[in-house]
């Protein structure tokens, strides 16, 4: 890190045991603004996403996407020298964060009571399935599970058949509620001089995106009806078959409907239809609605369709594939692609959003134990002033 380098989280030092998705997305996030972020794993294989797949010229893709700018220190955490290795970076860290198993952290000696009795500056987070206490706190927690415990599920696919989201979307909620919650314990850290703990939790985190469905079956009303890509309470809103391919739009208002009604289904008397009037006359009338959009699009292109939308001022997306997103015009246009180094050469990346006085970091995807050798000299060098500002200046 430079001393110049002005990204918001530069000199903060960031310590995770992590693996697969969770903790390293968050850690991640905190590397973009700056962080230097050592990731502890295991020296026989490493953090067990590293093999999810070999879809990046033989490297998994979801370590790829979750682990470049950081520095990879091997540990043997069932070697009593090791965890007393540790426990010094520790004590020179801001912010330690871990997901192991639950009471793994603990039985090291490394619970947050016990970390802050040396550096009580310390910001502490663990990410779990279902937090650290109550019935189902030493449940094993993977992404579906929670999808599926937190009523996502219930809200996906179709009334026969629920769908998981294509994405580890439990995963990401939780690494996203701990970033921003780290950095807020940071923000109070610099009134208070103290550090804290951040207890997260995979389904506690989801419940809290779910908040919409929560409310709509509140007091025991129906919960929202699965609608596969469509919407379950705002109608038309979705995906509709033209004459050579799908189009996707969405209307949210009576406004939006009356220009719908007129320029796209040249069907002015339904815009007027007392049937049809507000969303909830729509949705309950959805089939009839559906009938009329679908005959109208079966003499339409998807491009002819999607110039109609645009002329009625209408929402209209294309439904892309992952080839489309490579080359989506607007990334391009905004230039939103880098490139950064990895154990298996250099290969493309979505830069992140930052701000326009400073940079995201976009240093390498390290290989298993990479930097081992340089941290553990800079560890022995603690309790060598000289040594260790010698390191710190490499």
């Amino acid at each position: 890190m430079s001393e110049t380098d002005d990204r918001p989280l530069a000199g903060y030092l960031v310590v995770s045991i992590e693996q697969a998705i969770a903790a390293p997305y968050c850690t991640r996030l905190m590397a973009d603004q700056g962080a230097r972020v050592v990731k502890v794993e295991r020296p026989d294989g490493g953090d067990f996403a590293r093999g999810y797949d070999t879809r990046v010229r033989g490297e998994a893709s979801h370590f790829i996407w979750c682990n470049r700018s950081k520095e990879s220190l091997a540990l043997d955490l069932k070697d009593a020298d090791s965890v007393v290795k540790l426990r010094q970076l520790i004590d020179r860290a801001d912010v330690f964060i871990q997901n192991l198993a639950p009471g793994a952290a603990e039985k090291l000696g490394l619970a947050p009571e016990q970390l802050r009795q040396t550096n009580p500056r310390l910001v502490t987070c663990t990410i779990s399935g279902f937090g650290d206490s109550g019935p189902y706190s030493r449940n094993k927690a993977y992404d579906l599970l929670i999808q599926a415990e937190s009523g996502f599920l219930s809200t996906t696919g179709t009334a026969d058949a629920p769908a998981k989201a294509g994405i580890s979307i439990a995963d990401i909620c939780a690494g996203v509620t701990a970033y921003n919650t780290i950095l807020a314990a940071l923000l109070k850290r610099g009134r208070t001089g103290q550090g804290d703990h951040i207890d997260v939790s995979m389904l506690e985190a989801m419940a809290e995106w779910m908040g919409y469905p929560l409310y709509y079956s509140f007091d025991g009303a129906p919960p929202p009806v699965p609608a596969g890509a469509g919407h379950a309470t705002i109608f038309p809103y979705g995906p509709f078959p033209a004459a050579d391919g799908t189009v996707l739009f969405g209307l949210q208002n009576d406004r939006e409907w009356v220009s719908f009604c007129n320029t796209v289904l040249e069907r002015p008397e339904m815009a007027t239809d007392t049937r049809f009037q507000g969303n909830a006359g729509r949705a309950s009338h959805r089939d009839e609605i559906d009938q009329v959009i679908r005959e109208r699009l079966a003499s339409l292109t998807k491009a002819q369709t999607m110039e109609l939308m645009k002329s009625a001022g209408i929402a209209t997306a294309e439904v892309r594939d992952m080839a489309d997103v490579w080359a989506h015009p607007q990334l391009a246009a905004r230039q939103r692609w880098d490139e950064i180094e990895t154990p298996a050469g250099r290969v493309p990346t979505l830069r992140p959003v930052s701000g326009d006085g400073w940079q995201p970091r976009m240093d390498p995807v390290p290989s298993l134990g990479e930097q081992t050798d340089k941290i553990l000299r800079e560890i022995e060098g603690f309790n060598n002033p000289s040594e260790s500002s010698q390191e710190r200046k490499q």
